[in-house]
């Protein structure tokens, strides 16, 4: 059986150098490569993969942003989520969202072929040393909202330009970041979102 396999990468040389050394598999083959978050979904709806490889650090949409509606409308295809950052809450947001799995991009390609036939046959497949970090970090203090407004905020951005942006009064945006920064223990919006990103909950 060949199984055919999507690769969104935003880094050229990466991506063409995964979609060579694994296509040298005999039971691989990669049927579409996209560069951006947005390309996702239209590649998977056209090419029908059995395995979706997603960085999550993608230009528009990230790999984690768009893993939910490919779970959804392709419940066949298995998706391993990719990252250079090894953030626990990224892995926690990504096995809630359907991930198959979870693996960090500095392992042998050898073992990425081997988890896409893992994760093709039902299997969940994470990094062993992201997986126990993620379960020592323990799950995201913050609501939705509380991470869309931190994350909207995190550019530097004014209470007046998140809240347009979000479609939200001025007054509730206030109140989610004075939430968030309290449930991190920061000083400030700045400190809070650094912090979040760090630790992968936005």
């Amino acid at each position: 059986m060949t199984i055919r396999v999507l690769i969104a990468e935003d880094q050229g040389m990466m991506r063409d150098a995964l979609a060579l050394l694994l296509g040298l598999e005999d039971d691989l083959e990669i049927v579409a490569q996209v560069s951006s978050g947005e390309e996702i979904l239209p590649a998977a709806r056209q090419h029908v993969p059995d395995v979706a490889l997603l960085d999550i650090e993608l230009p528009g949409r990230t790999g984690l942003d768009v893993l939910p509606e490919l779970t959804a409308e392709l419940p066949g295809c298995a998706v391993l989520m990719l990252t250079t950052f090894a953030r626990p809450g990224y892995l926690r947001r990504a096995m809630e969202a359907g991930a198959a799995g979870f693996l960090v991009k500095d392992g042998p390609v050898e073992e990425l072929a081997e988890a896409i036939r893992k994760a093709v046959a039902g299997q969940k497949v994470l990094d062993p040393a992201l997986a126990a970090a993620a379960l020592n970090a323990g799950p995201s203090p913050l609501t939705d909202r509380e991470r869309d407004v931190l994350a909207a905020a995190f550019d530097g951005s004014t209470i007046a330009d998140v809240a347009a942006r979000l479609h939200l009064s001025e007054s509730t945006v206030r109140n989610h970041l004075s939430s968030a920064i309290g449930k991190t223990h920061t000083r400030n919006r700045i400190e809070a979102a650094r912090l979040a990103r760090h630790n992968g909950w936005l």
